[in-house]
């Protein structure tokens, strides 16, 4: 494959880039190797689809590709009551859900694989002596903290340096992660030089924003989160659950900015799809096609487009992408059940 295919595939849908130069100059020497971070800690929603899209593109471009499960990272996080064994079961839940979510070929390893090196440690000890105490704390948001809450857990101060380790031990080409990793994966970047190692490249993904997200102004958490289930979509969501909740999600008519309805569209839908039509009864102009999600948002924005046709379509388009899902695990329970009930204890 061509480096500019290789590029093309590497950069779809991608957020933020550091920096693409540095992408087809590695590009043209060596194949690549990528790698997207995940603490295992509960039932899936819907904004795995576009990391599981984007790693597939990864693995579409002749680059290996991990999935690290991070389940040492996740006791630190104190991520399902701080159970290893509980996080290891979310773990393997994970690699079953991201199989039949589309991903393949893809080689997943676990940090426990990485913890019994002293190689791995003494990776650990070099990136936490060439930080500072400040810029360990203003990395904590990448485990969705704040930077006091390192004071009553000293072992969150131990993550980011834990997290940087990772890419370097692994020798990772591609840090991949959404943008809420930005943070760490730019610490890897500045350290590499002093260290004497190669940059990664970091790429970000947009995030997901909450269904009930009402734009920048809002205080609510933008990031869509299982923890706050109405606002988010879970892989395992009924059809009509879906339905009710993208009826209910915030999506003003004509408002495009922050808009989570149109996000779905953006983020989701048209990379899934490569045409999307929202459907509608004759009488409010019929069914209209749509080849790029600028033109649905351009005729959206204009109230071409009425918020009810636009839910209505997104939770179509969504449900048929679940349907698999919803009957996979509906015939290989044990997993999913398993996790269910660590997570809702039922």
């Amino acid at each position: 494959m061509n480096t500019d295919k290789i590029v093309d595939l590497v950069t779809r849908g991608a957020e933020e880039v550091i920096t693409v130069e540095e992408l087809k100059e590695k590009a043209k020497k060596r194949k690549l190797r990528a790698y997207q971070g995940f603490e295992p800690s509960g039932l899936g929603h819907i904004g795995w689809l576009i990391c599981v899209k984007k790693l597939s593109e990864f693995i579409e471009a002749g680059i290996e590709t991990i999935v690290f499960l991070a389940d040492w990272h996740a006791y630190i996080n104190d991520k399902l009551g701080g159970s290893l064994e509980n996080i290891r079961a979310a773990g393997e839940y994970l690699k079953e859900a991201f199989e039949v979510l589309g991903l393949k070929n893809v080689k997943y390893v676990y940090a426990s694989d990485l913890v019994d090196s002293s190689d791995y440690w003494a990776l650990v000890i070099k990136v936490a002596k060439n930080s500072t105490l400040a810029r360990i704390k203003r990395a904590l948001t990448i485990m969705g903290r704040k930077e006091d809450e390192a004071e009553l857990d000293f072992s969150k101060l131990i993550y980011p340096a834990m997290q940087v380790a990772d890419i370097f031990y692994m020798k990772i080409d591609i840090a991949y992660g959404g943008m809420d990793q930005r943070k760490a994966h730019m610490l890897a970047r500045d350290l590499a030089e002093k260290l004497g190692l190669e940059k990664p490249i970091a790429l970000h993904t947009p995030l997901l924003p909450s269904l009930q997200a009402k734009g920048r102004m809002d205080t609510t958490d933008m990031k869509m989160s299982k923890s706050n289930p109405e606002a988010a979509i879970l892989i395992h969501d009924s059809p009509e659950e879906v339905r009710r909740k993208i009826l209910s999600a915030y999506c003003p008519a004509k408002v495009v900015d922050e808009n989570p309805v149109l996000k779905l569209y953006e983020y989701i839908i048209f990379r899934y799809f490569n045409e999307v039509t929202i459907k509608r009864p004759e009488k409010y102009g019929g069914d209209v096609t749509y080849d790029t999600y600028k033109d649905l948002e351009k005729d959206y924005s204009e109230g071409k487009i009425h918020p009810l046709d636009l839910k209505e379509n997104a939770a179509r388009y969504l449900n048929e992408i679940l349907d698999p899902v919803r009957e996979y695990f509906k015939e290989n329970p044990d997993n999913y059940m398993k996790v269910r009930k660590i997570v809702l204890g039922h």
